[in-house]
């Protein structure tokens, strides 16, 4: 009897993780170029001085939104790594500059390393500034998460995934689908989605 509860329970998670893993894909493909306050770009890393491959796409798209009068500010997360002596966004910030960005309108935070962390420190400045609205910008495996998580911080956004997401390969998407999943359905199961 206990072999047969036991198998059902495997059997019910298994089914639970493959429709969220559906839910996960489905949902990177909402796309949003609404008219915002601001573009809040979620880290993803930086190394000597470096913006990553990864974070540079996303900083990459907030230009293109802003270039576009899609958003009038840019958000910049991501606090220090290990050994690190730049937050990374202050590294994204140096990127942006290089780019033409006009400095006054970057607004960057320090202290986050999860993307839960981004979304509260982008909620205070946020707050701070009086910006209603943000289109949240990150990789298209990552956005369902984050938009739930932005939703419960009440900030009222909308996803813009970047197209020129690092993530192309089957592996690398793989992987990154997995993981989000993963962390996606555990905040629904402790009730941090």
């Amino acid at each position: 009897m206990l072999k047969k509860i036991f198998l059902v329970v495997v059997i019910l998670v298994v089914i639970y993780f493959i429709l969220n893993t559906v839910r996960v894909y489905h949902y990177s493909f909402n796309y949003s170029e609404d008219i915002s306050d601001a573009a809040i770009v979620l880290g993803a890393g930086s190394g000597n001085g470096k913006i990553s491959p990864v974070f540079r796409e996303r900083v990459n798209h907030s230009i293109y939104l802003y270039n576009k009068n899609r958003v009038k500010a840019i958000i910049l997360t991501g606090g220090y790594g290990a050994n690190q002596k730049q937050s990374d966004s202050e590294v994204a910030k140096k990127y942006l500059l290089s780019q033409g960005i006009p400095e006054h309108i970057i607004y960057i935070e320090k202290r986050s390393k999860y993307t839960i962390e981004n979304l509260i420190e982008s909620k205070h400045i946020m707050d701070s500034l009086r910006f209603k609205s943000a289109l949240i910008v990150t990789d298209p495996l990552h956005m369902k998460r984050s938009v739930d998580l932005a939703k419960k911080l009440n900030i009222n956004c909308q996803p813009s995934p970047t197209k020129t997401t690092m993530y192309r390969s089957l592996l690398p998407k793989t992987k990154s689908l997995m993981y989000e999943t993963l962390f996606y359905s555990l905040g629904e199961i402790i009730g941090k989605n």
